[in-house]
């Protein structure tokens, strides 16, 4: 008689099976299930690059990556992690090249359902999405690889990738100036209680990031169904000298915003719990010119 498994054990052995090339069934959220939000300020054992031109992603958008020969050969940089930032290497870094930038960015993805409802309305974009979670980021690496073998023949879901990542500390390790034409924060942790405003991600200086990652004439786009939170984006962005609030008309007419609505698991579970889904977009204006 074997010996009965425990939940753990159980997710493990799912997962790894998970793993395998020729797995076609979608992965069970019940096996990837984490606390529904992280505490941005930990440590959280996080690999990143010194710099956003040493970032390999060639691992993320295999179907991007440029020709040997556009590789770029860097110099020995520090490898850099939460628990070693100055941690050196001796080695060159190669770095393989794709063939474009990641454009779409969508902050705190969760399950991914955004990513994969972007993928097919913009199939000759690089979309990203970064989540802290351990459990949920594996969940979304598994459900895109699924994705990708079982559309072959179309190269659908090539587009996409999901990065674990604390974009509250290391957003502009990632992203090179003005690289971003969107940014998606979609049903953030609101942090009811004050002392942990600190922890929204929205904020004064999060907001100079975000300037500085999404070119002029980008969208940053944003939902929650906390009033309290909307209010708190608006008032952030809008007092922020780089962004203006766009207004209604053209926020309704953009594709984006019904994806945006209906597509996210938390935006499915406000429609079902019959709640109110609050909506702001925020375009990023023009550099000053002195």
């Amino acid at each position: 008689m074997g010996v009965k498994k425990n939940k753990k054990q159980k997710r493990e052995d799912y997962r790894a099976a998970m793993k395998q090339d020729d797995v076609l069934t979608m992965p069970r959220k019940k096996f990837y299930r984490q606390r529904a939000h992280a505490n941005p300020f930990s440590d959280h054992q996080l690999v990143y690059p010194p710099r956003p031109d040493q970032m390999d992603w060639s691992t993320l958008y295999p179907a991007y990556v440029a020709p040997p020969e556009e590789s770029q050969q860097l110099e020995a940089a520090p490898s850099t992690t939460e628990e070693a930032p100055s941690q050196e290497v001796s080695a060159p870094v190669k770095v393989r090249r794709l063939t474009q930038d990641v454009e779409v960015a969508d902050i705190g993805c969760g399950f991914g359902g955004l990513l994969i409802a972007l993928a097919p309305v913009m199939p000759q974009t690089l979309v990203l999405g970064l989540e802290i979670r351990v459990s949920v980021t594996q969940f979304v690496e598994d459900r895109i690889k699924v994705l990708r073998r079982q559309n072959e023949e179309t190269k659908a879901y090539q587009n996409v990738s999901v990065l674990r990542a604390n974009t509250m500390k290391f957003l502009p390790n990632f992203f090179k100036q003005g690289q971003l034409s969107k940014m998606f924060i979609c049903f953030p942790d609101p942090h009811f209680k004050a002392r942990k405003h600190k922890q929204r991600i929205v904020s004064t200086t999060l907001n100079s990031e975000y300037a500085y990652a999404v070119k002029p004439g980008g969208i940053v786009y944003t939902i929650t169904d906390v009033p309290d939170l909307h209010g708190w984006m608006v008032q952030h962005f809008e007092a922020h000298p780089m962004f203006e609030r766009v207004g209604l008309e053209e926020q309704e007419a953009d594709p984006c915003v019904e994806i945006m609505r209906n597509a996210t698991e938390e935006g499915k579970k406000v429609e079902r719990n019959k709640g109110e889904k609050f909506v702001a977009l925020f375009r990023r204006l023009e550099d000053p010119v002195f």
